[in-house]
């Protein structure tokens, strides 16, 4: 019950930040043209055991650093958002956060399950 509780706070807050117009044109932007964007959620060893997550694709209609702060408060790690010349933002956090970063997603809306590609199970 506290999970659950925890998952409906974090909700609340996300309601608030991502505008329910997004999700519309989400579903409209992937049935045209037949070509799927994915969110690729990647893990990258660092030094001894510290790791990294890196998220990338999604939509640029969304605040990065707004997700990122819901991130980092849900799963209390660090992180940041990184400007990539070849991949555009990409938000990093710090340690193993893959299955995390992917139901949260999901979750909040952001993204759809069948969108996210998680690399390197």
């Amino acid at each position: 019950l506290t999970n659950q509780t925890q998952q409906a706070s974090f909700m609340s807050d996300l309601d608030v930040q991502l505008p329910s117009a997004f999700e519309e044109n989400a579903e409209d932007s992937s049935a045209g043209a037949g070509s799927k964007e994915y969110v690729h959620v990647r893990s990258q060893q660092r030094n001894g055991r510290k790791s990294l997550t890196t998220v990338q694709g999604l939509k640029k209609d969304y605040s990065y650093n707004k997700i990122l702060k819901d991130l980092k408060k849900e799963f209390c790690c660090n992180g940041t958002v990184v400007q990539d010349p070849e991949l555009g933002q990409v938000i990093q956090l710090q340690g193993d956060q893959r299955k995390n970063v992917a139901t949260f997603l999901v979750q909040a809306g952001i993204a759809k399950k069948e969108s996210i590609k998680i690399h390197g199970f």
